[in-house]
């Protein structure tokens, strides 16, 4: 994977107002500490920490929030030329529960899903190694449409796609909507990372992990990463057989919030440098260990899984 970009991540940035009670609900959260949030967001940021090449392609507005974003993706390096300044439409903010736990939320989404065609060219997606999205970016237009419409032209130019299935029902019109556009990304054949939470409201039931890979196998997916919590993970590899492995242990979770981005974040970072399957999951596994222990971004440190490659 020798393109000039590593990584582009399209989708939703914006700012997270997360909890300062740990283990409330947002009805019994009495204030909040800002940080930047959006799952692309924090994979992109993430990467570029890890010395990626990180691109982000999103939406937000021109007000203070838009310019802290900026400022935030600039600080780390994460290339923000194809981010969309709107004037009518503010920054999309979202409130979370602080928890150990998948948090509670609540979404003033505005700015976010004006994502449009004109923000993705041929010769971006030309440079590009892995072209990555969210459900959550999906989940309105015109970020669905334009998103669907690049990741054909990216999966053609040759990029690997890949998908963070975090579905929620708040911001759908339906689950037949959400699990048709999941099924029209997954033609393309991306490395797809959801979790048992994810599932469980996407089908509104408690399926066996097997019915959950062989529904995105028979979709056309080959890799499927099946986070667990604190049981670890499962990876199944359509013909290849199931890998699992156990979580890493810590004694505190100061906050849940961004641990999949940082998981899949790790798992992105070692397929991109080409190395096994088995290998990328333990290096996603000790991203997300390391953001359990901290509110709110990783610590300054997590450059030092480069160096284990």
């Amino acid at each position: 994977m020798n393109k000039d970009i590593d990584i582009l991540c399209v989708g939703e940035v914006l700012v997270d107002f997360i909890g300062h009670q740990t283990g409330v609900l947002i009805n019994n959260t009495r204030d909040y500490h800002r940080y930047l949030g959006g799952s692309p967001a924090n994979v992109s940021m993430n990467s570029a920490r890890l010395g990626l090449k990180s691109v982000m392609v999103a939406t937000v507005g021109n007000d203070g929030f838009g310019d802290y974003i900026f400022k935030r993706l600039e600080g780390v390096g994460v290339v923000t030329s194809y981010i969309r300044k709107l004037e009518k439409k503010p920054t999309s903010v979202i409130f979370v529960s602080r928890t150990d736990g998948t948090p509670d939320f609540i979404p003033f989404r505005e700015a976010d899903y004006f994502i449009i065609e004109n923000q993705i060219s041929k010769e971006l997606l030309l440079k590009t190694n892995i072209f990555h999205t969210t459900c959550f970016a999906l989940s309105k237009q015109p970020a669905q449409l334009t998103i669907l419409e690049k990741a054909r032209e990216a999966f053609n130019s040759g990029c690997k796609l890949s998908i963070d299935v975090n579905y929620a029902k708040k911001l759908w019109g339906s689950q037949e909507e959400a699990i048709e556009v999941i099924k029209a990304y997954c033609k393309f054949n991306p490395l797809v990372k959801i979790s048992e939470d994810d599932m469980l409201r996407l089908f509104e039931q408690k399926i066996p992990h097997e019915d959950i890979f062989d529904f995105f196998h028979s979709e056309g997916v080959d890799t499927v990463c099946l986070t667990l919590g604190s049981k670890g993970v499962k990876l199944s590899q359509k013909g290849g057989g199931i890998i699992q492995l156990p979580a890493i242990q810590i004694d505190v979770v100061q906050d849940a919030t961004g641990a999949g981005d940082a998981f899949w974040s790790g798992f992105l970072f070692a397929y991109i440098k080409e190395k096994p399957i088995e290998e990328c999951l333990k290096v996603a596994l000790k991203l997300a260990a390391l953001k359990l222990q901290n509110v709110g971004r990783l610590p300054d440190n997590i450059n030092i899984l480069s160096e284990l490659l």
